[in-house]
């Protein structure tokens, strides 16, 4: 804001003001232990939805009025993580009863990757995405927020006296308002010189990269990446640039500049290279050789690594001559350029996920309702348009001859009925299990398709279809209907819907079989559901795709309260019927998705894929209403459900299903019917308190 707009503000708005835009900061005034707001600067948008909502605000008021009091009390500041994801800093001011809150930042992208995950599908998909993620601040570093801890630690008499203002009547003010503009011209001056002590080269520099940045955030991640090279360059009169995108684990040439056009980038490194991370944190950049040239020249660049927290995202090369002053120059900018580059590309998963999740709505809808005769061209229909394609073949793994079937074509001119079905391309891919995507096959190593099949594009994708390492099929989609080629995100797609394709052709594949067998080793005889057999390998295909893509999922054990007196008392038909009736509930209260099972006995167990914890918790309360409020022949029936939720600390089959189970007896424990949440201290504690009550005994 301009200096004459700052001094028509009051004296503290500008100080704060300033501080909060220097920073890259959210700076607000609370005063009482009822946390009131008296004035914000560069707030999350996060805080200001949720602080308004009656849902949440009672949450926010409670970590704020936490941390004005811990502030208070012990006379410094201290950081905070709250039930939003977000870090701050409470900072004890020398006015007494005022406490600054500053920051308000998601300093790890996983924080930021939950709050997209519960504004999709969890608990904040009642917000509108474009207010609740109109203004996020991302910081991959606790230092510019104990910088401005420390300033506001030591605010001088006049700033002390601006602060106090805030709380006086608009008349009082308005008495003051000569020495108010005093204030406010002095603390202004004195800002511009305390936070920009650069040259006046370096302050151009500042003001040039803020109009940058503040552009930036009105395109998508990969416009921002383009004009952001063609910033660099032509602000420091660059002739070849390059920006490399991180793909995997390796750092891949994106776009290029000057001689990179016609003299492609030889740099192979990887993207977690101990070089790049030491650079970054020194503020440096890297030297590399590319190649010699005719002239027995060494072609030397210069890499700018640019990073979020300590994972590195990108890089900018540098294949002209540049001095040192240049080198710090080019990594103030990259460095800089981080947080606005994080926010779009979260902000581009976030709509990319929301766009998933519908698809994959719409997706599992339409398998639910289908009563389709030929159900292999119903499956592959649906497929191919979910995939925008205009052609598509769903191949299905014949194991007993070891070879792959066309059970449906769609916009095919091949005949269906073709011997070697799959051997220049699909049997290779459904033997590695790896899906293969192509741009143009002509500039691979497989054989052009011939003509007479009509392709109208060279790009498709030749995706396996797995449950555990059980071969199933091949879904193949060419010719997009945009005319585009495939892409990261059509597989993504593809991987999401996966699951619940992998589960409808086994189960087709099992209805066609003469025989019964294999439709009985997977399903349950009594309740119809799946058993645990087939379960435990869902859940260890679900946890690996929850591990690799970063999805939420959850699992749940369910187990019928009081079964054996139901047994002993009305027999053990009538204990059967009551299982089929539980298990019923559970078909008629889950999603398309969900995969419910009889683990054994009278448990039963529940995979939720793409699931978070909180939804998953709403989800089993309403199983357990579900079954309570149902009507069974001889007395009540209830159930005692445990969840848990796969995460960095768990992320194995057997763990997951012990988390949940010890939830369960928790939820017995606690007097049956009920609903327990794994909590590994609470557990321990439980434990420890069995332990300590049979030793007793």
């Amino acid at each position: 804001m301009k200096a004459k707009q700052q001094l028509e503000k009051s004296a503290w708005k500008t100080i704060e003001e300033t501080l909060a835009d220097n920073s890259g900061l959210a700076v607000i005034i609370v005063e009482g232990e009822e946390s009131a707001v008296v004035s914000a600067s560069n707030d999350n948008s996060v805080c200001k939805v949720l602080q308004s909502s009656e849902e949440f605000s009672p949450m926010c008021q409670s970590f704020c009025g936490d941390a004005f009091k811990q502030a208070e009390s012990a006379g410094k500041s201290i950081n905070f993580h709250c039930h939003a994801g977000l870090n701050y800093t409470a900072v004890p001011l020398p006015q007494q009863n005022f406490v600054a809150i500053i920051g308000r930042t998601f300093n790890k992208s996983d924080d930021y990757k939950n709050a997209t995950n519960r504004a999709i599908s969890g608990d904040w998909k009642q917000f509108k995405s474009e207010v609740l993620f109109e203004n996020i601040l991302l910081q991959s570093s606790l230092e510019d927020t104990e910088k401005l801890a420390k300033r506001l630690e030591h605010l001088d008499e006049d700033e002390q006296q601006a602060l106090l203002w805030l709380k006086e009547t608009e008349s009082e003010n308005l008495q003051k308002t000569e020495h108010i503009n005093k204030i406010a011209e002095k603390v202004y001056s004195e800002s511009k010189v305390k936070t920009i002590e650069k040259t006046t080269d370096e302050a151009e520099d500042v003001a040039a990269y803020r109009s940058h940045f503040s552009s930036l955030l009105q395109l998508n991640y990969r416009q921002a990446c383009s004009e952001s090279l063609k910033f660099l360059a032509k602000r420091y009169k660059l002739n070849s640039p390059a920006w490399l995108e991180r793909k995997l684990n390796h750092l891949e040439t994106a776009l290029a500049g000057g001689k990179f056009k016609s003299e492609p980038l030889q740099i192979r490194i990887e993207a977690n290279d101990v070089r790049l991370l030491d650079a970054y944190r020194k503020e440096s950049s890297l030297a590399f050789q590319n190649k010699k040239a005719e002239n027995g020249k060494v072609d030397l660049l210069e890499l700018f690594p640019i990073a979020f927290g300590d994972e590195i995202r990108a890089a900018i090369v540098v294949g002209d001559e540049i001095d040192e002053s240049q080198k710090r120059q080019i990594t103030s900018f990259t460095r800089k350029l981080a947080s606005p580059l994080e926010i779009l590309r979260l902000r581009e998963q976030l709509e990319k996920q929301s766009w998933l999740a519908k698809a994959v709505q719409k997706f599992n809808q339409s398998l639910e309702i289908t009563d389709s005769a030929d159900y292999w061209t119903f499956l592959a229909q649906t497929s191919t348009e979910l995939m925008n394609a205009e052609r598509g073949s769903l191949l299905v793994f014949d194991e007993n001859e070891q070879n792959l079937v066309i059970k449906a074509a769609i916009g095919s001119h091949v005949n269906s009925v073709e011997t070697n079905v799959g051997d220049r391309i699909a049997k290779n891919v459904l033997q590695s299990g790896r899906p293969l995507v192509v741009k143009d096959i002509q500039l691979t190593k497989f054989s052009v398709a011939p003509r007479d099949w009509k392709y109208k594009s060279n790009s498709f994708i030749s995706y396996p279809i797995l449950i555990g390492d059980r071969k199933i099929g091949i879904l193949n989609v060419a010719d997009k209907i945009d005319g585009g080629f495939y892409d990261e995100f059509d597989l993504e797609l593809l991987d999401t819907i996966a699951p619940q394709l992998a589960v409808a052709l086994d189960r087709a594949s099992l209805q066609h079989k003469a025989g019964e067998y294999e439709q009985l080793s997977i399903t349950d005889p009594l309740t119809g559901l799946v058993n645990r057999r087939y379960l435990e390998t869902r859940l260890s295909e679900e946890i690996k795709r929850s591990q690799r893509h970063g999805n939420p999922m959850s699992f749940m054990m369910i187990d019928v309260d009081e079964f054996k007196q139901y047994n002993d008392n009305f027999g053990h038909t009538e204990g059967d019927k009551a299982l089929q009736l539980v298990s019923q509930c559970l078909r008629e209260t889950l999603r398309g998705a969900d995969v419910a099972a009889r683990y054994g006995g009278e448990e039963f167990s529940i995979l939720l894929p793409q699931t978070l914890l909180e939804e998953a918790k709403v989800i089993a309360e309403r199983i357990r209403q579900r079954i309570e409020n149902t009507t069974f022949r001889h007395r009540q029936v209830t159930v005692s459900i445990g969840v848990a939720s796969c995460s960095s600390r768990l992320c194995e089959s057997n763990k997951l299903i012990s988390a949940a189970d010890k939830a369960m007896y928790r939820a017995k424990n606690n007097g049956r019917n009920n609903v327990q949440i794994h909590n590994p201290t609470v557990e321990k504690t439980f434990n420890n308190d069995r332990l300590r009550e049979l030793t007793a005994k």
